[in-house]
């Protein structure tokens, strides 16, 4: 079988068929293009090229077996398959402006023959450009918030999206999101007006429009004058009876039109403080995304992509390392990683591991995980409820992983069996040995027990990097 771009497409719409609306495959299958096959020993490479490092770093991870497969499938031959990056620029998704407009043009032209103009889109008051899908980098931790709002972006309005709610700790990619969503729809709708706002200015607006007795000039601002709102920050939205008023009104008005609404969080809309039954069940509505911390591999496929933009030379056991001990959120692996930047070029100095150790060794022996996310971490694996954890059900569904949990916080944290039986429900000291030692004495005996064990073990590991 002749190896030829022809021969390339058909594999990759093998690929996109057999995934149906998976959008997120699309994207990252679309820029990749043929180069060319070359003869290795007694094997054949084919060589794909991709337009710059931060694809490569994610189809190499993600897509190389998949590819790998469906060409041997195709073609009936083992092949190898390698990525190298062309430097070619292309647009961050495939849909097609002229396309998009051309729809939009044929809903606004009132039964008239549309002509189609493309409008050029005007800047987002707020908006970070930079921030856009192309740069954001997906892991397991936030590909369903990823592929959520990217899908937002191509059909803003659509009920099953509307609103989005993307809820998850500070300085977890939330506000990239919510800015990559907005720079997309802007891209691919211009004639769409997008208000980009924090939810602690809408609060502050909101105020100063009551002192002043300016309502209707606040609502006609945010209701009347925008097609889609993008609102960071909700937690704050609990403050203020009036102001969570205007803003349950606000979303009302939006999603009552088929306007977009995107909205982000540190935590749920049950657990915003202050929050009413009705705004809650109102942001609850649409689809709910959670974004957690990246994973080590993640947190080193991130930092090669920043060193790569911010032009740092640094080697592998040096982003490594610099993964590894940052573990709270990825604008502290950011941080770290111009830290050492400044450092390296205020002392005139190489940044190698040693360097690295130097500049960030308060961060070493830093406390980096809880009784409480160690909790989280057994109830999700599992399944369960954290509440369930502490209560004082016998059933085994509940007990193992409850006696799994006292073994890891003791593990990795130096907690006493009675803080350990505190953290439980107020259990008995008693009761916590035997749990250490029941989960001691199956690991030992049952095989899939012991997976569990060290997947878990791995997954602390993979936040901690103890």
């Amino acid at each position: 079988m002749e190896m030829n771009s022809s021969f390339w497409s058909q594999i990759k719409s093998s690929m996109k068929n057999k995934n149906g609306t998976n959008k997120l495959l699309e994207n990252w299958l679309d820029p990749i293009e043929l180069i060319k096959t070359e003869k290795v020993n007694d094997s054949l490479k084919v060589i794909l090229g991709v337009p710059n490092q931060f694809f490569f770093f994610y189809v190499n991870e993600h897509l190389k077996e998949k590819i790998g497969q469906e060409l041997a499938l195709v073609s009936g031959l083992q092949l190898e398959v390698e990525f190298v990056v062309t430097g070619k620029v292309a647009s961050d998704y495939n849909t097609s402006l002229q396309d998009v407009m051309q729809n939009a043009e044929q809903i606004f032209q009132n039964n008239s023959r549309p002509i189609v103009q493309v409008q050029t889109a005007k800047p987002i008051e707020n908006i970070n450009e930079d921030f856009t899908f192309s740069t954001f980098v997906v892991g397991k931790n936030s590909e369903f918030a990823h592929a959520a709002t990217y899908n937002v972006s191509q059909n803003p309005g659509a009920d099953d999206y509307n609103p989005l709610f993307i809820y998850g700790p500070s300085g977890m990619g939330k506000t990239h999101l919510l800015n990559a969503a907005a720079n997309q729809i802007r891209q691919n709708y211009p004639h769409l007006r997008i208000t980009y706002i924090s939810a602690e200015r809408f609060l502050n607006e909101c105020v100063s429009a009551i002192r002043r007795h300016e309502m209707d000039k606040f609502r006609q601002k945010y209701r009347e004058n925008s097609d889609i709102i993008v609102v960071d920050d909700v937690q704050y939205i609990g403050r203020g009876e009036a102001v969570q008023e205007e803003f349950f009104h606000t979303i009302n008005t939006f999603i009552d039109k088929k306007r977009q609404v995107i909205l982000a969080s540190d935590r749920m809309p049950k657990d915003i403080l202050g929050l009413e039954d009705r705004s809650r069940t109102r942001l609850e509505r649409g689809l709910i995304a959670d974004i957690t911390m990246p994973d080590l591999e993640t947190r080193i496929a991130i930092l090669r992509y920043k060193a790569e933009n911010f032009n740092i030379r640094i080697s592998e056991d040096t982003i490594q390392y610099i993964a590894r001990i940052s573990k709270k959120s990825i604008r502290e692996l950011e941080g770290n990683l111009k830290k050492i930047k400044m450092y390296s070029e205020l002392q005139g100095l190489h940044i190698n591991l040693e360097l690295a150790r130097k500049v960030l060794a308060h961060h070493e022996n830093t406390v980096t995980i809880s009784i409480e996310e160690i909790q989280r971490i057994v109830s999700e694996y599992f399944k369960i409820r954290v509440s369930d954890l502490k209560s004082t059900s016998r059933a085994k569904p509940i007990v193992v992983p409850r006696q799994i949990a006292m073994y890891l916080i003791k593990k990795f944290l130096d907690k006493s069996l009675v803080d350990i039986g505190k953290a439980f429900g107020g259990k008995d000291h008693t009761t916590v040995i035997s749990s250490l030692e029941k989960v001691e004495n199956l690991q030992t005996k049952d095989a899939q027990f012991k997976n569990d064990i060290d997947e878990l073990i791995n997954q602390i590991h993979n936040v901690t990097g103890l």
